[in-house]
């Protein structure tokens, strides 16, 4: 008989010193290959007007965005409303807002903001439509997009 017992080797621990770089490589990976889902604008790029006074949202998750302005096509004349990624007419607002709604929680529902981004030369009389569906749904809260010029913050 042997002097010293051999002992059972038993499996080597597994190195997780490799571990964080796999994780942050997987993390880069998806920051790079994940875009943020953007509305396709379907009218002409919007020339806001500009302002001298101007004041920035401040809970952007909660800003429903109608669109007015020309349609892309030549042929077809007059302000259109866009929101998402649809032309809708200016009956359809409600039903677009209460969707919007219907997206939040009820505690966030009351701090909702409708973003209206108009063209310079859109109608006044397509925006005043769109403020009068909006009123009549008491969706009371509404913020016109500018161009800031001397822009001074009211925080």
């Amino acid at each position: 008989m042997s002097k010293f017992k051999k002992k059972k080797k038993g499996l080597p621990a597994i190195s997780t010193a490799s571990l964080p770089d796999i994780v942050f490589m997987l993390l880069f990976f998806f920051m790079v290959s994940t875009t943020m889902r953007e509305t396709d604008l379907l009218l002409q790029p919007i020339n806001f007007p500009s302002a001298t006074e101007v004041k920035k949202l401040e809970h952007k998750s909660l800003v429903s965005t109608i669109y007015v302005g020309k349609s892309k096509d030549a042929r077809i004349s007059g302000d259109k409303i866009q929101v998402n990624d649809k032309i809708i007419d200016v009956k359809d607002i409600p039903s677009f807002i209460f969707s919007e709604r219907a997206l939040r929680k009820e505690e966030e529902v009351k701090y909702m903001t409708t973003s209206i981004k108009a063209d310079k030369e859109a109608n006044v009389g397509t925006i005043l439509d769109i403020k009068e569906q909006l009123r009549d749904i008491n969706a009371l809260k509404v913020s016109f997009s500018t161009k800031g010029t001397n822009v001074r913050s009211n925080y």
